[in-house]
């Protein structure tokens, strides 16, 4: 009995260090290598892109601006290719649209939402769909609306439009959504 004690309070501080160490390193944002979604052929490899958790935390704790009343469905998605965020020709025509509705409407902020189709990991993609609602955002700019009226949030592949795993409903969840916010005075 007199042996046990002494292993049981030594094993108690050991454990109490252990918990310690961990609830210490939970503080610590490592940096986490992500890797892209496969390339379709021809396409050179980029080098893998460092996300941070606290970049993932800061995506995934942006929420719709709290004032005001929300309309959806005003505009048409716009659409990009697998893997890209560039803005293509097709969606410009829609951007023009949304601009002029703004710039006459100098009450109505802009959410843009970043989605992605079902490829790759959750954290990859709410990386490629914050560059594709800034890329939105920054072509808006271009045309004259004032940055301070466009918020932007990623959703990555978390809310899909479409659920089948064909290459139609993929290229349907590549998308940036709009969402008007009309400020209540």
């Amino acid at each position: 009995m007199k042996r046990i004690f002494p292993i049981f309070i030594v094993s108690m501080g050991i454990m109490g260090i252990i918990l310690t160490a961990c609830a210490q390193r939970k503080a610590v944002a490592p940096e986490t290598t992500v890797q892209q979604p496969q390339k379709e052929a021809g396409q050179s490899k980029k080098a893998p892109e460092k996300i941070t958790e606290e970049q993932v935390a800061k995506v995934e704790s942006k929420e719709v601006p709290a004032k005001g009343k929300e309309v959806e469905g005003m505009f048409d998605d716009i659409h990009f290719d697998f893997d890209k965020y560039d803005i293509k020709d097709q969606a410009k025509t829609i951007l023009k649209s949304v601009a002029d509705y703004l710039i006459k409407n100098a009450t109505l902020k802009l959410l843009i939402e970043g989605h992605c189709d079902e490829r790759g990991t959750s954290e990859y993609n709410l990386g490629l769909g914050d560059r594709r609602a800034k890329a939105t955002k920054d072509y808006l700019i271009s045309l004259g609306v004032p940055s301070s009226r466009i918020d932007t949030i990623s959703y990555g592949k978390e809310k899909p439009l479409c659920t089948e795993h064909t290459e139609d409903c993929w290229a349907k969840n590549r998308r940036a959504h709009f969402v008007l916010i009309k400020n209540v005075h």
